[in-house]
């Protein structure tokens, strides 16, 4: 739906007819998150705010390590809170490697009065997930080795709750069951 000027009417970013909603996707590096979470906003008509790039822009200005990455994760955050209270579902597309990353989303949909999807991508297939790490053109995703996928599972805290598992080396196109599970 339209509004004016061509703009987006109240009811384009909504699923369905329940109002918006916060999608918030997880899952390691090359695993799919990205192409997934930008069909998805496209579905919805809605913004796609990714962590990574904010990430890279506070490592232009010398912020790295733990803190800078869950500042990333506090910015989009906020970028999210002003989206939702626009009226806008919202997809955000990061690693949510962590109990602490995830419990902004909790805590975001909570204060928004959203609900929250949570969607876990994964790649069941070790070799061809390989092949994706290692395949992405330099400077996109900040260049992740496949040695760096394997200390960030390893770290990567078990995700506990609502949620829809998503394996993108499963040939069927997992689109329409997200759609479904957000509405």
């Amino acid at each position: 739906m339209s509004g004016p000027a061509g703009g987006v009417g109240p009811d384009a970013a909504r699923p369905g007819s329940g109002g918006p909603v916060l999608v918030a996707f997880a899952g390691l590096p090359g695993v799919g998150k990205s192409t997934l979470a930008v069909r998805v906003g496209a579905a919805l008509r809605a913004p796609v705010l990714p962590v990574d790039p904010v990430e890279r822009a506070l490592g232009r200005y010398g912020l790295v390590g733990d803190v800078p990455g869950m500042a990333a994760y506090g910015a989009v955050a906020g970028l999210a809170e002003v989206q939702l209270g626009l009226g806008l579902s919202v997809v955000v597309d990061a690693v949510n490697p962590v109990a602490a990353a995830r419990g902004l989303w909790h805590d975001l949909a909570e204060r928004a009065g959203v609900p929250l999807r949570v969607i876990e991508v994964h790649c069941g297939d070790e070799a061809e997930h390989r092949r994706r790490v290692e395949g992405r053109p330099p400077g996109e995703h900040a260049t992740v080795t496949w040695e760096q996928t394997l200390t960030r599972r390893a770290q990567y805290e078990p995700l506990i709750g609502p949620r829809l598992v998503v394996d993108t080396a499963v040939a069927t196109d997992p689109l329409p069951g997200i759609l479904a599970y957000l509405t």
